[in-house]
């Protein structure tokens, strides 16, 4: 199963140029059953991410794109009233909306309203969705790709701190390298290639990988070195509030698949290490006077790995 990671790392690697550690953090992500936040200007390659990853994992995939006039019944679907064919009679039959998908692109989820935002909340922690009283169970995996503009951009409205805590990793893919410019600037367009990339990773296999996610061993001095960054983050890094026990967990699942993704059978402290920026940066950027940037850095200096 390594080699079929190793598989859709190396075509996601021909679409997304330079920009290695994040593509290991999106497929970790999604490795651990979380949600992906990707927050970066406009024309950064956010999408073309979400849709090479769809490719090389082979999941249906819809996309939305998120505006400041979206409806909640865009996003779960709606009954309509629908006429038996030469009959006055009839009933309601509901539509899908593009949430039953297995993996859904929020592109630009903070340009719509928290009305439109919150109808995501449900599918998300629990998966499945229920509109006018009836539950409705979403396809398994079911993956969240979100991408936002940055906060200060006009025409958008801030995640609330409950919304944001569903995103198990939070990403910036940020500018390109001056190599893999001059390759765009030339005419390669690595977007097109996207719309053409090779399954590598079928769905048994996602299914084994992501139950041996969970079988990745993290020994007692791991665990140890993550409750430490926990309670520093609840005691004495001196923020409005810490870590949550959720956010705990979502450490220690992150942590296990960047394991995975690396080849390796157990945590060690760097890959607890890798993930934190992730992971913490967005749960905590307000209750940090520092912001989002300092959160991680703040805790890597002041928690020992070893005690």
């Amino acid at each position: 199963m390594t080699k079929a990671v190793e598989a859709a790392l190396a075509q996601l690697n021909t679409v997304i140029l330079g920009k290695e550690e994040q593509l290991k953090l999106s497929l970790a992500c999604l490795l651990a059953g979380g949600h992906l936040l990707i927050e970066d200007l406009p024309g950064m390659g956010k999408t073309t991410l979400s849709h090479a990853l769809a490719g090389v994992l082979g999941l249906q995939y819809n996309r939305i794109q998120f505006t400041s006039d979206l409806l909640p019944a865009d996003i779960l679907g709606v009954s309509i009233f629908e006429k038996e064919p030469g009959s006055e009679l009839g009933r309601f039959r509901f539509h899908e909306g593009p949430v039953f998908s297995q993996l859904l692109l929020a592109d630009e989820i903070n340009r719509a309203t928290p009305k439109s935002q919150s109808a995501l909340l449900e599918a998300m922690e629990e998966r499945q969705v229920t509109v006018e009283g009836e539950t409705r169970q979403l396809p398994d995996p079911f993956f969240v790709i979100a991408t936002q503009n940055p906060v200060n951009q006009s025409g958008t409205f801030p995640l609330p701190e409950s919304q944001l805590d569903r995103f198990l990793m939070r990403i910036s893919l940020g500018y390109p390298s001056p190599a893999a410019e001059r390759q765009l600037l030339e005419g390669n367009n690595h977007r097109d290639k996207a719309n053409h990339l090779q399954q590598q990773i079928t769905p048994e296999q996602l299914s084994a990988l992501k139950q041996h996610v969970q079988q990745i061993h993290a020994s007692s001095s791991v665990l140890d070195y993550i409750q430490r960054i926990i309670g520093f983050t609840r005691y004495d890094a001196g923020y409005a509030y810490g870590l949550s026990p959720r956010g705990a967990l979502a450490l220690l699942q992150a942590a296990k698949a960047w394991a995975l993704v690396n080849q390796r059978e157990h945590v060690i402290p760097e890959d607890v290490q890798a993930v934190l920026p992730a992971v913490v940066d967005h749960r905590l950027a307000d209750a940090a006077d520092g912001g989002a940037s300092s959160v991680s850095a703040h805790i890597l200096a002041n928690v020992d790995v070893l005690v």
